[in-house]
């Protein structure tokens, strides 16, 4: 019973040092990490930093976060931001968010705020700490620009979840529920108001393939650029709309994607009245399209539904035979 009792204590003393040894590292490790950022001329600020959760967690906490990288212009602030592992599976990394943070931009400041943000994270071994899978969830998600606070966007559910498949290729998965646009965005896409306030549901599965991996490089010097994405399907409601499309796209060096998507459109005559009302369908061509587009249906067998290619080719995009803009640039900063 005695030697039984012995090893139980030591067991416990050589845990109890291996976690205060552990902690100590964590907290020179993040400390680091904030020096090396700062010594590259970013602002890598913090009130606090330790870190708590004995004997079988390590969970750090921030107080009063501050990064900024001067060479993209981006920066972020929290008054408090958490990073959880277990002691005994420090590969996967829980990350909390708090309920109002500051995001910026070379153009802009944002104010995100949210319920229960949070991100569970297995990271792959050795110094890069390139993730292999990632799910963030967030029961309530609005972002507002801080200079024009009636022109919120919010979110009543968000799932992101991401896992490295083969070298630089991921799979994506969002679900996004209860959107609101902004104003602004609303007035442009439903100028007569004919739809609900909510897009009840947007859901897509597709894959991305970058230039390179996602690791601790992403944020230290720049972010990997995105070459070719693999729409598997996306689905999207608002009110009697219903769209789903899937694709292939690459994007060149300089971000411009040429590729094709196919859509598929039930009640297609609203995103025509849509396109009218905005002013990206000129009316001197509505009625010619509108009935172009008719007969593609009609021929597809339900006049309701539509088929159409969405075309991007030379920064233009083309859906069908309509001409709609410059095709968006898809760089990361």
């Amino acid at each position: 019973m005695r030697v039984l009792l012995g090893v139980l204590i030591l067991g416990a003393l050589l845990w109890s040092g291996a976690w205060f040894l552990g902690r100590d590292r964590i907290e020179a490790g993040f400390a680091g990490w904030l020096d090396a950022r700062r010594a590259e001329g970013w602002m890598a600020e913090t009130d606090g930093l330790g870190v708590q959760g004995f004997p079988n967690r390590f969970d750090t906490v921030f107080t009063g976060l501050a990064l900024a990288d001067p060479r993209t212009g981006l920066a972020w602030e929290a008054p408090r931001f958490q990073v959880n592992m277990l002691s005994y599976r420090p590969n996967h990394v829980i990350a909390v968010w708090p309920e109002r943070q500051l995001i910026a931009t070379p153009q802009e400041k944002f104010i995100l705020e949210s319920n229960d943000m949070r991100a569970s994270l297995v990271i792959a071994p050795g110094r890069a700490l390139a993730p292999r899978r990632m799910t963030l969830t967030a029961a309530f998600l609005r972002v507002t620009p801080e200079a024009r606070a009636q022109e919120m966007t919010a979110l009543s559910a968000l799932t992101l979840a991401a896992e490295r498949l083969e070298g630089a290729e991921y799979r994506l998965g969002l679900r996004a529920e209860g959107l609101t646009l902004a104003a602004p965005w609303r007035a442009r896409l439903d100028p007569a108001n004919r739809l609900p306030q909510q897009i009840s549901g947007v859901h897509a599965d597709l894959s991305v393939t970058f230039d390179r991996p996602w690791d601790r490089s992403a944020i230290e010097r720049a972010r990997p650029q995105p070459r070719r994405i693999k729409v598997a399907l996306a689905d999207g409601r608002w009110g009697e709309l219903h769209l789903q499309a899937a694709g292939t796209v690459d994007v060149t060096p300089d971000g411009l994607p040429e590729g094709e998507i196919t859509l598929k459109v039930r009640n297609w005559r609203e995103i025509v009245t849509l396109m009218r009302a905005a002013g990206v369908l000129p009316e001197s061509l509505a009625g010619s399209v509108e009935q172009g587009l008719g007969m593609m249906a009609r021929m597809a067998g339900n006049p309701e539904t539509l088929d159409v290619p969405l075309v991007l080719d030379g920064g233009r995009v083309w859906l069908g035979p309509v001409p709609i803009g410059p095709a968006p640039v898809l760089r990361l900063r």
